[in-house]
């Protein structure tokens, strides 16, 4: 664990920043990088690792106003709660949701002039700048999106609709060039619209291959589709096209977010694949908040665990008041239930660091779905040990050495223990709401074996760890 996190620490940049009681520069900085290396896709296409092959856990929160809405103070504040929670990824908008091309930014700027993508405000981005400086200095990598994409097919929101095939490749070159040498930087295009003509489709593909020429491929690049839908839809054989993304959206889990990622893992090419916007905290369920209520812990906590398990090589956890950096007297979206700075610390942020340390502490370039792990009830197979909400789900490595299967609630189930290679098997109980973890003990390889979580009842989810006695691994978790 220690080596990862050296890995994270080593992308931070170098450089002094002169900027004064929080006003912002006036010419644009240098930016001098001492840099572990480019994040790449893994050999095996279903991961992302470092030049060198170390692995990287894209553990992201989604920050669509951090650039629009915050103050290099508050932004400082909130990138190191979110360095110190164990996240590795922020997800921005350069161009912001939030009437983000009128609206000023905390320093009176808009990112445009004359709302025209071919004259960016150098003192807009200058701010820009200072964020993903922080952001490094603290390990963290910025999942940036060039535009929110009600510039670019309004549909609903503020707009207005600034994007042409033109100028969307000349903003993503521009960017592409500004940041080519910044190693903390992944690209996003999208954001939250349809593809519903050949014009959408065009602007997408020009800012992509627009950033690509501007940076000369030192960055991956994804697209951040509209709610129940993935990038594979529209791109999957795009060479741009690094890893798919889905957004699962604001509805409680049900069979829908538990098969995305599945059906992006199972496509051909082989694409590495991630849920980049599922259920957010507190989030009006199904945007119906009279008769639904608001999501809590356990909703983002599920998804976490059934996209790991799924195939996916991260996961991005999102809070409803943090993602708009809503306080008092701001325009509010849906209606969040606490400012942004209360929201950092609601209980299901901290749990997700719990999922990344559970994944880190076996081998990881190896792990495969397989719910094959379970047995089948013999009466109800098709719904047992669970369905819908309920839905148990499983994982391995190939070679046999380890296997974890999640339980959303505290009911009995069982598995086939001859998943594990070795002759013995340790069994443990990993607590994805504490990260702690219990030995059950030591059990033969043979037949099935059924267990029955620590603690009964709806909301209690639990993770049973199985071994390979003779690897001799660690408790899972943290380390």
């Amino acid at each position: 664990m220690k080596n990862q996190m050296n890995r994270y620490a080593l992308v931070a940049l170098t450089i002094i920043l002169f900027y004064g009681c929080g006003q912002p520069a006036t010419q644009q900085k240098s930016f001098d990088i001492t840099s572990p290396g480019k994040l790449m896709v893994s050999e095996n296409k279903r991961f992302l690792v470092f030049e060198d092959g170390t692995p990287f856990f894209y553990l992201g929160d989604t920050a669509w106003e951090l650039f629009h809405r915050l103050n290099r103070e508050n932004a400082d504040k909130y990138l190191e709660n979110r360095a110190n929670l164990g996240f590795t990824v922020i997800q921005a908008v350069v161009l912001a949701e939030e009437n983000g091309l009128i609206d000023p930014n905390p320093y009176g700027e808009v990112p445009l002039i004359d709302l025209d993508p071919t004259r960016p405000n150098e003192t807009y981005f200058n701010h820009v700048d200072y964020i993903i400086n922080k952001a490094g200095e603290l390990g963290l990598f910025i999942g940036l999106l060039p535009t929110w994409g009600d510039k670019w097919n309004k549909k609903w929101g503020q707009g207005p609709e600034v994007f042409t095939p033109g100028n969307a490749f000349a903003f993503g070159e521009y960017l592409g060039e500004r940041y080519k040498d910044i190693p903390n930087i992944i690209w996003i295009v999208g954001g939250d619209r349809p593809i519903e003509n050949e014009t959408h489709r065009d602007i997408v593909v020009q800012m992509a291959k627009g950033l690509r020429a501007g940076d000369d491929g030192n960055h991956l690049i994804t697209f951040h589709p509209m709610g129940g839908e993935g990038s594979s839809k529209y791109f999957h054989d795009e060479d741009w096209l690094d890893f798919n993304m889905w957004q699962t959206g604001h509805t409680p889990a049900n069979n829908f977010s538990f098969n995305a990622v599945r059906a992006d893992y199972a496509l051909q090419p082989v694409k590495p694949v991630i849920d980049g916007e599922p259920i957010y905290e507190d989030h009006p369920n199904s945007f119906r908040k009279d008769e639904q209520g608001h999501s809590v812990a356990a909703d983002v906590r599920k998804l976490l665990y059934w996209n790991l398990f799924g195939g996916a090589f991260g996961h991005t956890y999102g809070h409803h008041s943090v993602w708009q950096m809503w306080e008092e007297g701001r325009r509010a979206v849906n209606f969040p239930l606490m400012p942004w700075h209360e929201a950092i610390h609601q209980p299901g942020a901290a749990q997700m660091q719990y999922g990344r340390w559970l994944m880190e502490s076996r081998p990881f370039l190896s792990r495969i779905p397989d719910d094959n792990i379970l047995v089948p009830h013999p009466v109800a197979a098709s719904i047992v040990p669970g369905a819908g909400e309920y839905r148990f789900t499983a994982t391995r490595d190939t070679d046999g050495t380890y296997a974890m299967i999640y339980a959303p609630v505290g009911r009995q189930f069982e598995v086939r223990m001859d998943v594990i290679k070795g002759s013995d098997v340790v069994a443990w109980w990993y607590n994805p709401r504490d990260g702690s973890s219990e030995r059950i003990g030591t059990f033969p390889n043979t037949d099935t074996q059924k267990f029955l979580p620590p603690t009964k009842g709806e909301k209690l989810d639990w993770i049973l760890v199985l071994d390979d006695a003779s690897r001799r691994y660690p408790a899972p978790g943290k380390r």
